[in-house]
């Protein structure tokens, strides 16, 4: 059997749960599940954990590992995992819930510790490796601020002591490009509790930075024939019901809004909502018009702000925020431009996220899950056009069955960052739901009406979330084309203050970003603090140069790079940018 890193992380949350109960005992264990990176275990004890207890709790763990034992998993009735679980009254309560749908229930035990776990798990505990915990935190009963709340433990996992090293100095390197902290640092955004936790402030450096993603974006989108379309941030109530968000997502939204609209005796109560998607809006500028098969392809696409009632424990940095733009764009389509849509939108994000650095993509095929809305013929028809576009694109893509929407099969596509940690970005989502619930058509060839195909496409993701991965991928040393300020002009006395406002006067002109440094530092201390805001140029204007109409340049990767003319500085700076 391969044993996988998700069978590492999960095998070792068993062990750690062990560990803890056997240090302590009388621990009531609650669930520990596997994470992205790691994996973490809820308990409720007496003790309040801290860092101080954890090499404690990494030898026995080890311990436990090295005695080798095997992880037996065993299908058992209620009863008999009630009886192995008495007294774990959490544990129970899971059980509860796991036995309502009256099939047996797996478990697994290794030495003398009993799970409720579908697994999967490594074979012997020796398989593990090498832990570490990193945390702890308090942590809800069920995530619900009305439970108790317990002591969740973080750790990671290493193949090995050396392996787990590596992961160790790449966590070390990820605090220091913590986008958070650099956020502030750099001046690039806050996210101030005065407005509301959640919800964030772009400041002019960071807007910079906005900006340019968001002119790059329109200009492609353009290019590949979408249309773009700015749509309301509130809709009244029966549209997020016919939509089914009021059904399915309610929790995820803001609380109604309830506005008096008419006068007099005509004066009603409305429910509106501030909409946490924007596909029912695309749905409206599609139904604006009657279009005929010939129309077809419709693509809109919107950078469209979004709300979403995020709760404490979710919301972290820009990653996870209340409020937030998506890169959205839905597509309309006959059943014949199936393919070819997917795979120009496979394309598409290929050449956007290689713009942004990120060349290596792994795509995620995900299948029709139990639960499902829509002809099983047409479940068939989308899965095999995302097959077929993946596979005639070239991208490789690992299968993630019954992992789809209820509404649709979907592709997922994730990058690796400078640190090799992996994000997912772009989807492609199909969508049968929204179509029939709004009764989307098109006149086909045949003079009928028929039912579009709608997809659900989105190349960046969240600009917030982008943005942020952006920050700690670069680790705030933006490429030139991105930089919030390109060119810091460093006067070396006041008496070249006028020729520096000259050079800056002359280079926005030619569309760059240009800032003077009027400080009373000398010339080291203002290259230091060029260095520290990670301007991608310096230009040293002394009396020399000034008297030569020249430029003396430094580079933030190369250093000085000697005099110039500003004519050949601008030509240098272009060429970088069309490069």
């Amino acid at each position: 059997m391969d044993i996988t890193e998700e069978m590492r992380r999960h095998s070792a949350a068993h062990l750690v749960a062990r560990a803890v109960c056997n240090l302590f005992p009388g621990t009531q264990t609650d669930i520990g599940p596997a994470t992205d990176d790691g994996f973490y275990y809820d308990f409720d004890l007496e003790h309040r954990l801290a860092p101080e207890d954890f090499p404690a709790i990494e030898k026995e763990v080890a311990r436990l590992i090295a005695l080798d034992e095997p992880f037996v998993q065993a299908n058992m009735t209620q009863d008999e995992v009630a009886a192995k679980l008495a007294g774990q009254k959490y544990k129970l309560e899971r059980l509860a819930d796991v036995a309502a749908s009256g099939e047996a229930i797996s478990t697994y035990t290794v030495g003398d510790y009993f799970e409720m776990c579908i697994g999967p798990h490594v074979e012997h505990s020796a398989q593990i490796g090498a832990v570490k915990l990193m945390k702890v935190a308090g942590s809800y009963y069920r995530g619900d601020e009305k439970n108790k709340m317990l002591q969740r433990v973080y750790g990671i996992v290493g193949k090995d002591q050396a392996d787990l090293d590596a992961k160790l100095a790449q966590i070390e390197e990820a605090k220091k490009r913590d986008h958070r902290v650099l956020g502030k640092d750099l001046a690039l955004f806050t996210i101030n509790d005065t407005v509301g936790p959640g919800l964030a402030h772009w400041l002019p450096r960071g807007a910079r930075v906005r900006v340019a993603i968001e002119n790059y974006w329109r200009q492609k989108h353009y290019e590949a024939g979408y249309e773009i379309v700015y749509t309301p941030h509130v809709g009244k109530s029966n549209l997020w019901e016919t939509s089914g968000h009021l059904g399915f997502y309610k929790e995820g939204m803001f609380p109604v809004m309830k506005v008096q609209e008419g006068e007099g005796k005509d004066a009603y109560v409305q429910d509106y909502y501030v909409k946490p998607m924007n596909c029912p809006f695309h749905i409206q500028c599609y139904q604006f018009n009657k279009h005929s098969y010939r129309d077809l392809p419709v693509r809109y696409a919107e950078l469209g702000t979004v709300y979403r009632y995020e709760k404490d424990g979710v919301r972290h940095g820009m990653f996870r925020v209340r409020g937030f733009t998506q890169d959205d764009a839905h597509i309309f389509c006959t059943p014949e431009q199936i393919v070819q849509e997917i795979k120009d939108t496979v394309e598409f994000a290929k050449k956007m996220l290689g713009k942004f650095g990120f060349h290596e993509i792994q795509a995620y095929l995900s299948t029709k899950p139990e639960k499902a809305v829509g002809d099983p013929a047409r479940w068939e028809q989308a899965t095999q056009s995302l097959r077929d576009a993946l596979e005639q694109e070239g991208m490789s893509y690992e299968v993630d069955e019954g992992g789809g929407a209820f509404y649709g099969p979907k592709i997922d596509m994730k990058i690796k960052d400078a640190l090799g940690r992996p994000w997912q970005l772009g989807t492609v989502q199909f969508d049968f739901n929204l179509p029939e619930r709004f009764n989307l058509t098109y006149v086909g060839p045949d003079g009928k009406e028929h039912q579009p195909y709608m997809v659900h496409r989105a190349l960046l993701g969240s600009i917030e979330r982008f943005f942020g991965i952006l920050i700690e991928h670069y680790a705030g040393a933006f490429p030139l084309w991105l930089a919030p300020e390109q060119v810091r002009v460093l006067p070396i006395t006041d008496k070249q203050l006028d020729y520096a406002k000259k050079i800056q006067a002359a280079l926005r002109a030619k569309g760059f970003r240009v800032e003077v440094d009027t400080g009373a530092e000398k010339l080291g201390a203002k290259i230091r603090n060029a260095q520290l805001w990670k301007v991608p140029y310096m230009v040293v204007v002394g009396g020399r140069d000034e008297a030569a109409e020249q430029i003396s340049v430094r580079s933030r990767v190369d250093g000085d790079l000697g005099a110039m003319k500003l004519d050949d500085f601008a030509a240098k700076l272009s060429a970088e940018l069309d490069a």
